[in-house]
């Protein structure tokens, strides 16, 4: 908005001081940082009392840990804080006509607006049920559907390359959008380049390696969307659920969803990059540099959100923040083409769905082989298991965050170790 603003200044008094800071992303991202953090932390303040007032607090079942009763009646619903730290400064700071963000927009609302729907039943009913399973899977498999088609039928969602290597890489002239263009190298040599519409996405630790999903699995391009539609489906339903589970002590899910946001902010800056894009051998995408301001301004909603939510919490994120938050990132990483790094990005996330996934499994399977249910774990997901071993909350938060950082710079490197 502040941009369409700024360009309607100086075509109506010309240049003046300042005027072109927001034609540079670096600006924009920076500000919006900044902007979305101080949202996060001064709105923070005002929504938390209007929660206390209202007497929207959180239910808690006890399952024997220790400090979880005192938590009872702690403002629930916070993700709020964070949806408007994200939107506001996006709104502001980013470009609104670009179609990455809009998908990203409309994103944070979809899955807010499931988190939200399911906490307010909870309070409503007093109970811990809130919205019924099916209808939170029906809403995530509503997104995935969503970013799938516009990653396949989006004119402006591409990938420009060499024509020589689209051809080598099995992609046709039809899914080529626009004209080839003629672009000379710094060595003098000329190439031709042009953007496509593609599922082709980077294989790390390989490369130049690409995959489309037509060629992976032996089936035709028209044909692609069998397998890469409920590939995203599951990508976005598994992470934002994951997220879920994960958002089990306070700051927990906070600080690690900010360190992914921080993470894919360098994606989306190289991957928009041409220079840096052919450097690093990764696919160059066109208009993904708005996604570096909206990675920003879901960083800073992160962190200023834990001004509130580190230990002890003064309020919890809720289904609002701790489902939006998982889908938004689902959601960024596929349209950066980086879903196949999920794994290793979103490991904090994967271990807690895995650790309740074995746990349940194992269960089941004990008590139907021996009559007796047995565990693997004292406690899933993970961090209870922790927790119930007597470890500090404070210091499985934190040392959750520094595995998550060791796994956010492995997934750096990933750029350059292949």
């Amino acid at each position: 908005m502040l941009i369409e603003l700024f360009d309607w200044m100086k075509a109506t008094f010309g240049d003046f001081p300042g005027a072109n800071l927001l034609d540079f992303l670096s600006v924009r991202a920076g500000v919006a940082i900044i902007v979305s953090l101080l949202l996060s932390i001064v709105t923070g303040g005002r929504i938390i009392r209007y929660l206390r007032r209202q007497q929207i607090g959180e239910s808690v079942r006890d399952l024997g840990l220790e400090g979880q009763l005192e938590k009872k009646g702690t403002p629930t619903m916070g993700g709020v804080i964070i949806l408007l730290a994200v939107l506001l400064p996006c709104i502001l700071f980013a470009r609104l006509d670009n179609i990455y963000l809009i998908t990203m927009l409309v994103a944070t609302v979809w899955m807010g607006a499931i988190g939200f729907i399911d906490d307010y039943l909870k309070i409503k009913h007093k109970n811990k049920d809130g919205l019924a399973g099916k209808f939170k899977i029906m809403g995530q498999i509503g997104l995935g559907l969503l970013v799938a088609l516009i990653m396949l039928m989006s004119e402006q969602v591409v990938v420009r390359m060499n024509v020589a290597q689209a051809e080598a890489d099995g992609i046709t002239t039809e899914q080529r959008v626009g004209a080839v263009e003629a672009v000379t190298l710094d060595n003098g040599t000329t190439v031709e380049r042009a953007n496509y519409r593609t599922t082709l996405t980077n294989v790390p630790f390989l490369k130049d390696s690409v995959l489309t999903y037509a060629n992976v699995f032996g089936i035709g391009r028209q044909l692609a969307w069998i397998i890469f539609v409920p590939l995203i489906v599951f990508i976005v339903t598994a992470v934002s659920n994951a997220a879920n589970l994960t958002d089990g002590l306070d700051g927990l899910a906070t600080g690690t969803s900010a360190i992914i946001a921080g993470t894919l902010a360098v994606f989306a800056y190289v991957g928009s990059n041409a220079i840096a894009a052919n450097y690093l051998g990764i696919l160059h995408l066109p208009g993904t540099q708005e996604l570096v301001v909206f990675s920003g301004c879901l960083f800073g909603a992160c962190l200023g959100f834990l001004w509130h939510n580190s230990f002890p919490a003064a309020v919890f994120m809720g289904d609002t923040g701790s489902l939006a938050l998982g889908g938004i990132i689902a959601a960024l990483a596929i349209m950066l083409r980086k879903e196949l790094l999920i794994p290793i990005l979103c490991g904090i996330f994967v271990i807690e769905n895995l650790s309740v996934i074995a746990q349940v499994s194992y269960f089941k399977y004990t008590k139907k082989k021996y009559g007796a249910g047995r565990r693997i774990l004292r406690m899933s997901p993970l961090h209870h298991h922790y927790q119930k071993g007597g470890m500090s909350e404070v210091k499985i938060v934190i040392r959750f965050w520094i595995i998550g950082v060791l796994l956010a710079v492995a997934t750096i490197l990933t750029l350059k170790l292949r």
